[in-house]
């Protein structure tokens, strides 16, 4: 009822698994995956403790193939599991138990392993497999591609439902508190591999930090357009921000959040009240990982407020 793929990113060492299946919620019972250890698609009436156990196996110094043999040879039900793992080392394995429901298989390679139940056949895990060889793509692309590939060549016979991207980096979850530095669902849904696609690009925005490289200078022209679109969102200088503290008396000082690249001279037309302004947009946006230092800006926040403020004419 479920294809996957586990891999590993050679240029990087992140680690992930997608999936889709006619199944609902498959990212809460199919992907499991922690930063430097290794990766685990746990499905075919999934045994989830193949997650923990797994990573626990491939911790302790076990390689994915000798993980997955562990896990199999424990498990009473072993033929009708199926589960692919990939080491931190970009070693695979995958099991297809005989009991498996047809078509059912699996095939591996330096990095990635990919598996699927339920399919209307072989190509379909060729789809995976090929579309991940093939590459082109920055990685968590690259799995959603290998998805729709997958879907294309007759996916899962009894149709779709839902979709799931795990990517675990170290120190790269929200404010470096975890490895989960994508990890997105799709639980109920039509097109659920279109959809996960629609909102990786969504996570891409919201918490990817530009290149400095990547910043445009704010100069007249660009502060004339900007104070424009601003205003016209009603996000004028003096606007009270909707964030104050429950307790002001008590609330301790905010310090200035991150930004990037160097602080610039303002231009004509610009000042640091229209830079908070921008600023204070940006947040309410949810777009504050973006924020450029002073007297530059981000392009993606300027193609975004230019397309928020098109389609809605205003605030």
């Amino acid at each position: 009822m479920t294809f996957s793929i586990v891999a590993r990113d050679p240029a990087t060492g992140d680690l992930a698994v997608a999936v889709q299946s006619k199944f609902l919620a498959v990212g809460a019972v199919v992907p499991w995956a922690r930063a430097g250890v290794g990766a685990v698609a746990t499905q075919s009436f999934a045994n989830v403790a193949y997650g923990p156990d797994g990573l626990g196996l491939l911790e302790g110094g076990a390689s994915a193939v000798e993980a997955l043999a562990a896990l199999v040879t424990a498990d009473p039900l072993r033929g009708q599991r199926q589960a692919g793992i990939v080491d931190g080392h970009g070693g695979a394995a995958t099991h297809t138990g005989r009991s498996c429901l047809a078509w059912a298989g699996g095939r591996t390679g330096d990095g990635f392993a990919a598996q699927g139940n339920i399919l209307a056949g072989a190509p379909v895990v060729d789809a995976l497999a090929d579309t991940y060889l093939a590459g082109g793509r920055p990685f968590p692309e690259l799995l959603v591609a290998c998805l729709a590939a997958a879907d294309a060549a007759g996916g899962d016979r009894r149709g779709r439902e839902s979709a799931s991207l795990l990517v675990v980096r170290d120190g790269a979850g929200y404010g470096g508190g975890n490895d989960r530095w994508i990890d997105l669902r799709v639980d109920d849904h039509p097109d659920p591999i279109a959809e996960l696609g629609r909102i990786l690009d969504l996570e891409r925005l919201y918490m990817d930090r530009p290149d400095p490289a990547d910043l445009l200078p704010i100069d007249g022209a660009l502060a004339a357009e900007i104070r424009d679109r601003l205003s016209r969102a009603g996000w004028g200088p003096g606007r009270a921000s909707i964030y104050a503290p429950m307790w002001p008396d008590e609330a301790e000082p905010d310090p200035d959040r991150p930004a990037i690249g160097t602080p610039r001279p303002f231009p004509d037309g610009w000042d640091a009240r229209w830079q908070d302004a921008l600023v204070g947009w940006m947040a309410v946006e949810n777009l504050e990982e973006r924020t450029a230092a002073s007297g530059w800006v981000d392009p993606r926040v300027l193609a975004y407020l230019r397309r928020v403020v098109d389609v809605s004419g205003g605030g």
